[in-house]
């Protein structure tokens, strides 16, 4: 029912002068507009449907403006539940809608082809005013990636991409926005997933937080139950990252070691999903009667108490070997004697981020019942200088019986991983993975593209290859060659913690800690490259990864139903 009326007047070839009336309520009296974006706009009356007589109005020089004009749809003050919907385009840029999206055009009188036909969708528009039943609809495109030879299933991560890119936009977008609905006719874990992932942020210790915006399955056409089943498996591998993605997050002194021991306590009481994991917490008397003198030779410069977490999810049958999951969790390290320089280190209080990951792994395999036994081993402790702290040069009996010699004090994480893997072999795990930021060296030789993977056993690094092509955070496999090992003899003691040769400091850190395992199916990842998101993944934006939790679970799913 709007009568509209429309004049352009040319300044130059770039800038027009637009004067639009709406039933005789004229809207701006002036929009000067250059190409790409839109300089200033004078408006006489607020009107809720302005950024849709924009769309509507489709003309050429509007086209690369839409996403710019999104503010002025802030004049709803409400509480608002929004709808994302998907589509691709084919190559003669043909568009191909998803069900919900058929769905809504069909109950829209085909106004949101119409609407996308003004201008080719490159990432993700959104349209106000098109529905009855959700003022605020999105659409994102699920842009077809090129082919890459890594083992990455592109239509999903395409997927993946198409919900990240929606939901930051909306949020970004829509003021009071109270939900977002995920359409999930195709892909339903997927969206899930990404869904939960890129809703997620870090507002804990905030003064002022935003409401939580509520992600929702959408269910405006009839599903099967398995697209309910997936979307609900979908939002549990986001769930659980999230759950390692905030415990990274966390400053050092609101998640010291026993900080950690009760949030991850609490987490476990207040969450009936995961209720079934139970908990042991093992105090530093315990690690002193297992004879764990690499772990308290790094715990002893801090003034924090030492702890190992021991988390059980017996989901196999009884008496069936478990599966082991060991995660470094140096909730702050310096460096301790040998320190590291000051920039930067604000940082090392995700060192805890292999414990977090076991822990939000072993969450995820209760959320989704997985069929296997299931321990997930957590040392936890600070490396810090002091009077009392360990000195370079230094050597310390492990619980296996292998003396160390301590030439860098900042080689922590392998010292403490060597106790916790030795006491890992006692519960005779059929499979054994352990997860830590433990180099430098991988960041520099794999970025923070992804994780780099040493393993005794291929059948068990082809279980995890093909995880991390599901889930897209992949893996790399690097060499355990024995020549690397023997750049870490000590004339002093049986090892030494660092090589006495330049470079290939990954693999040697590898090297080590494979003297501490008896394990015939192991597998170390080294997360240090993926700690952290420096360039923004759309459902996985900058801070603290929390990678890769979903990889573990996928893996452990495979590994159970094998």
């Amino acid at each position: 029912s709007l009568s509209l009326s429309l004049s352009f007047a040319h300044t130059d070839t770039h800038t027009r002068s637009i004067s639009i009336v709406c039933n005789s309520t004229q809207l701006y009296t002036v929009c000067t507009i250059t190409v790409g974006s839109i300089n200033k706009v004078q408006k006489h009356a607020p009107q809720e449907h302005t950024y849709l007589l924009f769309l509507m109005l489709g003309h050429p020089s509007l086209r690369s403006c839409h996403r710019s004009v999104t503010p002025l749809s802030r004049a709803v003050s409400r509480a608002v539940s929004t709808l994302l919907l998907t589509g691709t385009y084919s190559c003669d840029g043909v568009v191909s809608l998803s069900r919900a999206a058929q769905h809504v055009n069909a109950k829209t009188d085909n106004r949101l082809l119409q609407l996308i036909g003004v201008n080719k969708v490159e990432k993700t528009r959104t349209f106000y005013g098109l529905s009855e039943e959700f003022p605020v609809v999105n659409f994102s495109v699920v842009n077809q990636l090129q082919d890459d030879p890594e083992s990455r299933d592109n239509e999903l991560e395409a997927v993946r991409r198409a919900i990240g890119y929606g939901v930051s936009a909306l949020k970004s977008d829509v003021k009071d926005i109270s939900e977002i609905v995920i359409d999930s006719s195709s892909f339903a874990k997927t969206a899930g997933e990404a869904a939960t992932l890129s809703n997620y942020i870090f507002d804990e210790l905030k003064s002022e937080r935003k409401p939580a915006v509520k992600i929702s399955q959408c269910c405006c056409i009839n599903l099967p139950d398995k697209c309910k089943t997936d979307w609900k498996e979908g939002v549990a591998l986001g769930s659980s990252q999230n759950f390692s993605r905030y415990l990274m997050e966390m400053p050092a002194n609101h998640l010291t070691p026993q900080l950690f021991v009760n949030r991850v306590q609490e987490k476990l009481s207040s969450d009936p999903a995961v209720s079934g994991v139970e908990l042991k917490i093992r105090d530093k008397a315990w690690i002193v009667q297992q004879n764990m003198g690499a772990f308290l030779s790094v715990a002893q410069g801090s003034s924090e108490p030492p702890y190992l977490l021991e988390l059980h999810w017996n989901g196999g049958k009884s008496g069936e070997a478990p599966l082991c999951l060991v995660g470094k969790g140096v909730t702050f390290d310096s460096g301790g004697i040998s320190i590291k320089p000051s920039k930067g280190m604000d940082k090392m209080r995700a060192d805890m981020g292999g414990a977090a990951c076991v822990v939000g792994a072993i969450m995820g395999a209760a959320k989704l019942n997985l069929p296997c036994n299931l321990i997930a081993l957590t040392p936890l402790c600070e490396n810090m200088p002091s009077g009392s702290a360990t000195k370079p040069g230094d050597v310390v009996t492990a619980k296996n019986g292998k003396t160390i010699q301590v030439d860098n004090t900042d080689a922590e994480g392998r010292l403490i991983l060597a106790d916790t893997l030795t006491y890992a072999d006692t519960f005779s795990p059929s499979h054994c993975i352990d997860i830590a930021t433990l180099t430098g060296a991988m960041a520099i030789a794999l970025g923070g593209v992804t994780t780099g993977v040493f393993s005794n056993n291929s059948e068990l690094w082809s279980v995890l290859e093909r995880a991390g092509g599901i889930t897209g955070d992949r893996l790399w496999r690097l060499p355990l060659f024995t020549e690397y090992g023997e750049m870490l003899k000590s004339a002093t003691a049986d090892i030494n913690n660092i090589s006495g040769e330049p470079g290939a400091g990954s693999v040697t850190a590898a090297k080590f800690l494979q003297k501490f395992t008896e394990c015939k199916s192991w597998a170390h990842l080294d997360i240090a490259g993926v700690m952290e998101h420096t360039n923004s993944i759309s459902y996985l934006p900058k801070g603290m990864s929390g990678r890769p939790t979903r990889t573990l679970i996928e893996a452990l799913k495979l590994l159970a139903i094998s």
